[in-house]
C-alpha cells in the first residue's frame, strides 16, 4: 500500500488538475471499485455528479476528494495498486479502468480510477466540522502535518508498551508510516525494530520523529518511491526514492554507514531490514 509520501504526490497532482472542477457524469465501470459505498454504484455516480471538487485533502495514508457546500467527501483507498490518473479524454482506457469521472468544462481531460488489483475504491462519506470523512476519524495526524504534537506522541510511545516498529505503524498513534519509512527512519535512527518504547527519553522520540519527517521528506522530493508499475502519480509517472533507500530491500548489501550486510527478518507478514551492527537488538530480559 503506498505510504504518506507516495499519496501526498497523488493529492498535489489532484489539487493542480482535478480541484474547482464540477462533475458531470461519472462511469462505475467495476462494481468492487465503490464496494465501501454501500448503496452502490449508481448511487455513487448519482450523488457525485453536478458536484463541485473541493481542494484534495489527506491525513496519513488517506486521501479525500471534498465536495464543496456537501458536507460529504469522496474518500480514495489506493490500495494495493490503485491509481488516480488524470487523462486526455481521447486516451484509451486502461486495461483496469474501474471509474470514470468527467467534467462540465472544455479543459479536456477526465479522472479515472485503475486498480489492477481490485483491493482500493472510492466511497462517499459524510465529513465532520474540519472536513474529515467520519469513518477515518480515529486516524491519527502524521508527522508532516503543522498540528502533529510531538509531545503527545511521546507520552503516548512511552504508555503503549510495545516495540517501536510496531508503534510506527499504528495509524491511531502516528499516521502516515508504513514499512518502507518505517525501517528508512530506524536506520537513520541507529534504533533496532524491536526497541521497547517504554524506554524512550524525550530526546530519543524528538530524534526518531526527526529522522521520519526526513526520509519522508526526500521520498516526497523525487515523487516517492516506485518497485513497479503500480505506484504512479497522477500522470503516469513513477516515483524514485527506491534509489535511495539506506535500509528496506538491501538484505545482503554492504550497510551505506559502517558497510556490515544488510539483514531482512519475517515481521509481521512483512519483512524487516536493519544493520546488525549499527541497529543493535535490544538486551532479552
Amino acid at each position: 500500500m503506498p505510504e504518506l509520501p507516495e499519496v501526498e504526490v497523488v493529492r498535489r497532482g489532484l489539487e493542480r488538475w482535478v480541484a474547482h472542477r464540477t462533475v458531470d457524469a461519472v462511469e462505475v465501470l467495476h462494481p468492487r471499485a465503490v464496494r465501501r459505498h454501500l448503496a452502490g454504484g449508481e448511487d455513487f455516480a448519482r450523488r457525485l455528479t453536478g458536484h463541485r471538487i473541493g481542494v484534495p485533502s489527506r491525513r496519513g495514508k488517506y486521501m479525500w476528494l471534498p465536495l464543496e457546500d456537501a458536507g460529504q467527501a469522496v474518500l480514495a483507498h489506493l490500495g494495493m495498486s490503485g491509481q488516480l490518473l488524470v487523462q486526455p479524454h481521447a486516451t484509451p482506457d486502461e486495461k483496469h479502468l474501474r471509474v470514470r469521472v468527467r467534467f462540465d468544462d472544455d479543459l479536456g481531460t477526465e479522472l479515472r480510477f485503475v486498480d489492477q488489483r481490485t483491493f482500493g475504491g472510492l466511497s462517499l462519506h459524510p465529513t465532520d466540522a474540519e472536513g474529515l470523512p467520519d469513518v477515518i476519524a480515529h486516524i491519527a495526524r502524521d508527522p508532516l502535518d503543522p498540528l502533529f504534537d510531538d509531545e503527545a506522541f511521546h507520552q503516548a510511545l512511552r504508555r503503549r508498551r510495545t516495540t517501536v516498529k510496531r508503534a510506527l505503524l499504528d495509524q491511531s498513534l502516528i499516521s502516515g508510516v508504513g514499512n518502507i519509512y518505517a525501517d528508512e527512519a530506524l536506520w537513520r535512527a541507529r534504533v533496532h525494530y524491536e526497541r521497547p518504547t517504554a524506554g524512550f527519553t524525550r530526546p530519543r522520540t524528538a530524534e526518531l520523529l526527526g529522522h521520519v519527517r526526513d526520509v519522508m521528506t526526500a521520498a516526497l522530493d523525487v515523487g516517492g518511491t516506485s518497485f513497479d508499475s503500480l505506484y504512479v502519480n497522477v500522470n503516469g509517472e513513477s516515483g524514485y526514492f527506491d534509489r535511495s533507500l539506506d535500509a528496506y530491500g538491501r538484505k545482503g548489501l554492504p550497510c551505506r554507514r559502517c558497510g556490515t550486510p544488510m539483514r531482512r527478518r519475517p515481521w509481521m507478514n512483512r519483512s524487516s531490514y536493519f544493520c546488525p551492527r549499527c541497529q543493535r537488538p535490544p538486551r532479552a530480559g
